[in-house]
């Protein structure tokens, strides 16, 4: 959007983006409702469906009773498996996700290298190949001292699994762990028949260029993704983290100040108008459950009115608190 113009300044030719929106409901009701592309519930008390559209996610929610995140498109939205992947599809629009167990595929480097191979093996046949945004939530993901740590063996097996197919740039990503079924990895994606556009943050390194102490491997992601129809901005996970480094460690105002800082960096390089708003859904994953209530009240005090779905996750850097990632429409 411009700003101070009546309206968004949209190519019609050009994909409109899914609605994302938090509500309390009933699992079964909302994927009834047309255009539903994906369904999101969170944590253990989740509803469970055997519908290829809703995913429980291995997160627990600090919201009791815990909302669910609903993507929607303005299309008829066709479903369907293949073999451990679930999608569906409707207006140029692909929602996918895959969970295995890691002790099926020898841990986490090669659960991850047997995903996104399952992955990239499927897009391979779509015309929604380009993919905008993934989400990847595996357990204990701090665990382990250098090369050995599960997120390192994550990202070494991402690469692997990916190959060259994103070889003309990385998409917008989150990469959290979970404390449900210490084995379960999940993984899953936005992508369309239309590509987006990469956007940076100045503040910091890009992820794929961070330095040898990172891993073997660095993480493989854009700070954000532009949607085709420059209606809405994919924010990646986003910490306290300045340059390549962390900064303020096990500071948690100081990290939630800094993260927004980079937050809005990222809005003004996309060339979006400052702040969010209430249509702007974010997720907060704080990493010590006793951190959530001064996590939302620092959302109430900086940025009311947002939807905030705060959710109990580990940052993939042990000294990193809270993360932060959403949407921000224009």
């Amino acid at each position: 959007m411009v700003q101070g113009s009546e309206k968004p300044q949209f190519d019609p030719l050009l994909r409109r983006a899914p609605r994302v929106s938090y509500r309390v409901g009933d699992t079964a009701a909302a994927l009834n409702e047309s255009g539903t592309l994906a369904l999101l519930g969170f944590g253990a008390g989740s509803q469970k469906t055997g519908d290829p559209r809703a995913l429980q996610i291995a997160l627990e929610s600090f919201d009791a009773p815990a909302p669910l995140e609903i993507w929607q498109v303005d299309a008829p939205v066709t479903h369907g498996r293949v073999d451990a992947l679930r999608w569906s599809a409707g207006g140029g629009w692909l929602f996918a996700a895959i969970e295995l167990d890691e002790r099926e595929h020898g841990g986490p480097e090669g659960a991850a290298n047997t995903a996104y191979t399952q992955v990239r093996q499927f897009l391979e046949q779509r015309a929604e190949r380009h993919v905008l945004r993934l989400w990847n939530y595996l357990g204990a993901i701090n665990e382990g001292v250098g090369d050995a740590e599960r997120y390192k063996q994550f990202c070494d097996g991402r690469a692997a699994g990916m190959s060259s197919f994103f070889a003309d740039g990385f998409p917008a990503a989150s990469a959290i762990g979970h404390h449900g079924p210490a084995h379960r990895l999940q993984i899953y994606l936005l992508a369309c028949d239309q590509p987006g556009e990469r956007v940076e943050n100045p503040r910091q390194v890009s992820a794929w260029r961070y330095p040898r102490q990172y891993g073997r491997t660095p993480p493989s992601f854009a700070r954000a993704m532009n949607l085709p129809g420059n209606d809405v901005l994919a924010i990646s996970g986003t910490a306290a983290v300045v340059g390549h480094a962390s900064a303020h460690d096990d500071d948690l105002d100081a990290q939630l100040d800094e993260t927004l800082i980079n937050l809005e960096t990222l809005l003004a390089s996309a060339d979006m108008p400052a702040g969010f708003d209430t249509h702007s859904p974010l997720k907060a994953y704080v990493r010590h459950a006793v951190d959530a209530p001064r996590v939302r009240d620092f959302f109430r005090r900086r940025l009311p009115g947002v939807p905030v779905l705060l959710l109990h996750g580990d940052i993939c850097r042990r000294e990193l608190l809270v993360e932060i990632d959403g949407w921000r429409y224009a």
